[in-house]
């Protein structure tokens, strides 16, 4: 079904000081695609509806056979659905659902290709150590070689955080994610024939840097491609397509955890999901904003890129080539461009990312993935096992059991703040979610401490974790990154993001077990609650809400 509504600008913030001094006064004239471009002149009327969520303005909904239209606040022409309206505001954009699927699906198919490895992971090592499945000879590792098996693509993945920061603005978003589709496949081939641990692990590296670029490129793609005012939903679902990988990971470690040799299939499985995601990406377009962004910094020909960038926009938007409205809107962006970047001739410097308004979105964005590392993620699922068998529930016994029953339960409260996140906003999701951590975390050290005779607590503590996490931390985190900085240091920003956060990840991973030994089960959990208590301080304090606003609207309103 065809979701048609009034056009917003891709970019809008140019505007936004002209709007308030002149609120009454029309600025554009938006016309539906299927409306006569010259209709006779007829009486309007005002309809009043909910809020706009891009502009925070009231929506104005009508049905039809065919769809439907929302926007901001309108003059409606008396005509019906065929007469153009006249705005005030900048509206929403117009687009098709089935043109929105596609540009969604290939970069988020980067994320579950990243969630697989985790679950997959935890079933290879099982196999590839044991002597009578791993089907090799090398099959007696050491500790120390067993952790690179299992960290291999985490350190890939901080090695490509740190390569594509200097290269991603000429990169783009789309070649980004057509390099680590190839990784992914690279990887995955190699590591399923590998003949040897060396192989191995050069495999391992090349999957961790896939890894490190689609953590990069898929959420900067899908925010600067999808309209504004699905684009919290779409990047959250990235995140359920992550917890769809881990799960994917686990079911195909609990069919081939039998087999002689199961753990090439486990890792070679990703292979083909690789394949599909680069042949997708190669027929996707480029990301519009990229291509305007290129062309203020004087990177080629300014029409050139003006004319790439309109009929990238409507060949995601579901519009036939060079239509009008894409025009409109590339125009537009354009000009905003050249007002906000007027005195920027080149990218900048590599440090332009620590300055002025990229500064506090960093602070912003670096902050939340810090804190979702640094809670203890990581190290409240290593106990699960042991707090279900706890509880008396037998099934705990079989590891790949209890991680599909925790996988089930981690995409059921993801699905919860998609469908939320841009109903509720962010901070909401945010304050309610990281405080539930903290309250779990402290349940979890009580448990450990005090209250071991009750094990029910241990595992209502650990399901809470679960969710909390996955409604607040897991997709929001990800979606705040990926909206918060300024077009000029996007890139730049996110992959400093992904850098602290696989960064941190190592740190926690790395520092588990020696922190266990030190401080005991229940004050590692303690120690994780008070971390808890500062980032809910750090979310409300610092994190600000961008439901309902452009990412130029983000930038102009926010930042500045």
């Amino acid at each position: 079904m065809a979701c048609s509504a009034s056009l917003r600008p891709l970019f809008t913030f140019s505007h936004l000081h002209s709007h308030s001094r002149n609120p009454k006064k029309p600025k554009f004239l938006f016309l539906n695609p299927d409306t006569n471009p010259n209709p006779p002149s007829k009486s309007v009327t005002h309809l009043k509806s909910k809020k706009d969520p891009i502009s925070s303005k009231p929506l104005s909904v009508s049905g039809g056979k065919s769809g439907f239209s929302v926007g901001a606040q309108r003059e409606f022409s008396t005509g019906g659905d065929d007469e153009p309206l006249l705005s005030d505001t900048t509206d929403q954009e117009v687009f098709s659902w089935s043109s929105v699927i596609l540009p969604f699906l290939f970069p988020a198919l980067g994320g579950l290709l990243f969630g697989y490895d985790i679950g997959a992971t935890s079933g290879a090592t099982l196999s590839l150590k044991s002597a009578e499945l791993s089907g090799t000879t090398w099959f007696n590792l050491s500790a120390v070689q067993l952790g690179l098996v299992v960290s291999g693509s985490l350190y890939g993945a901080l090695l490509g955080s740190i390569i594509v920061y200097p290269i991603e603005d000429f990169l783009g978003r789309r070649r980004e994610l057509i390099t680590a589709a190839v990784l992914y496949f690279l990887g995955g081939l190699t590591t399923a024939y590998a003949p040897g641990l060396g192989v191995l692990l050069v495999g391992r590296l090349l999957y961790g840097l896939g890894i490190g670029l689609a953590m990069h490129g898929a959420p900067l793609y899908i925010a600067e491609t999808c309209p504004s005012q699905i684009r919290g939903t779409l990047i959250s679902l990235k995140e359920v397509f992550i917890v769809l990988g881990i799960l994917l990971g686990y079911f195909a470690g609990s069919f081939q955890i039998n087999q002689i040799g199961g753990w090439r299939y486990m890792y070679g499985i990703s292979a083909p999901f690789a394949l599909l995601m680069g042949l997708g990406m190669l027929s996707l377009p480029p990301s519009p904003r990229w291509l305007l962004l290129r062309a203020v910094q004087g990177k080629g020909s300014l029409q050139e890129y003006k004319e790439k960038a309109m009929l990238c926009l409507s060949k995601l938007r579901g519009r036939p080539p060079g239509d009008k409205l894409s025009e409109r809107q590339i125009e537009d962006t354009l000009l905003s461009l050249k007002s906000a970047y007027a005195d920027q001739k080149s990218e900048g410097s590599l440090l332009e990312v620590f300055q002025g308004p990229s500064l506090k979105a960093f602070i912003i964005g670096g902050g939340l993935v810090l804190f979702q590392q640094i809670t203890g993620q990581p190290s409240v699922l290593y106990y699960a096992g042991s707090i279900l068998q706890s509880a008396g529930f037998s099934a705990a016994a079989d590891a790949t059991r209890v991680s599909v029953v925790i996988g089930l339960f981690k995409l059921l409260m993801t699905s919860v703040a998609v469908l939320k996140v841009d109903d509720l906003g962010r901070r909401p999701l945010l304050i309610g979610g990281v405080s539930g951590l903290a309250l779990s975390l402290l349940l979890l050290s009580a448990y450990y401490k005090i209250l071991g005779g009750y094990p029910l607590v241990a595992v209502a503590a650990l399901l809470l974790y679960v969710g909390c996490y996955q409604i607040s931390f897991g997709p929001i985190s990800w979606l705040m990154v990926s909206e918060i900085f300024p077009l000029s240091t996007r890139g730049r920003g996110i992959s400093l993001a992904v850098l602290t956060n696989f960064g941190s990840n190592a740190i926690v991973t790395f520092a588990f077990s020696p922190l266990k030994e030190l401080l005991g089960a229940a004050n590692l959990f303690l120690f994780f609650g008070a971390i808890a208590l500062l980032a809910v301080v750090f979310v409300v304090l610092v994190v600000p809400e961008t439901k309902g606003l452009s990412l130029e609207e983000i930038e102009s309103k926010i930042l500045k």
